[in-house]
């Protein structure tokens, strides 16, 4: 297990509703594979969840029940996304959303992971206080990440979400004495209080 905040994926659902409580289903994924702060290789694909798409979630995403027709099913893609997961950490910008994703749709192919979760966003919330909100698109432009893409794409929003991950271990980095920065500290710094946020990084 890399336990370096450095080597992740960083991944990104696109769904038919807000929670696999209520049926709903994967229909696009996303990821980027970062090793020591570089993106090494990337996956996308559609899947077909099997019913249909609503208009607000196609107005929202762009993806079209036309698109995902011939688009492969839930459990070949989640076999596959399992494999290029591998043993690594994993990152997503509001990753208790993902995490209910993932967890169900590999739970329906019997299929686990070795790694654990952090959340950018709530990273995000402690390291850019000021910031005026901490959804990913106000991050990317208060950060002056610079953007290709569109939001709401799985592939986009990883790649975006992994260009913040990498900005905030820059800043990371600038506060500590010793280089590494283990996965556990960002899990940690998630959960510290604002006004505590400065010493933990010193420590």
């Amino acid at each position: 297990m890399m336990s370096n905040a450095d080597t992740v994926v960083v991944l990104d659902f696109e769904t038919t509703g807000l929670s696999p409580d209520y049926g709903d289903r994967a229909i696009e994924i996303g990821a980027v594979r970062i090793e020591k702060g570089v993106v090494t290789e990337r996956f996308q694909q559609l899947m077909n969840p099997g019913k249909p798409v609503d208009a607000f979630i196609a107005g929202y995403t762009g993806i079209t029940n036309a698109m995902l027709k011939n688009a492969a099913p839930c459990a070949e893609v989640m076999a596959e996304f399992a494999d290029f997961i591998g043993d690594h950490n994993l990152v997503a910008h509001n990753a208790s959303f993902d995490k209910r994703f993932l967890d169900a749709e590999l739970a329906r192919i019997s299929r686990d992971y070795a790694g654990t979760f952090a959340c950018s966003m709530l990273v995000a919330r402690r390291i850019y206080q000021d910031a005026p909100n901490h959804q990913l698109g106000t991050l990317i432009e208060h950060l002056k990440i610079p953007v290709k893409g569109t939001f709401h794409r799985a592939l986009f929003d990883s790649e975006m979400a992994g260009q913040l991950w990498l900005t905030m271990l820059d800043k990371i980095a600038a506060h500590r004495s010793r280089s590494s920065i283990p996965f556990s500290l960002l899990q940690k710094l998630a959960k510290t209080p604002k006004k505590s946020v400065e010493k933990l990084l010193k420590a």
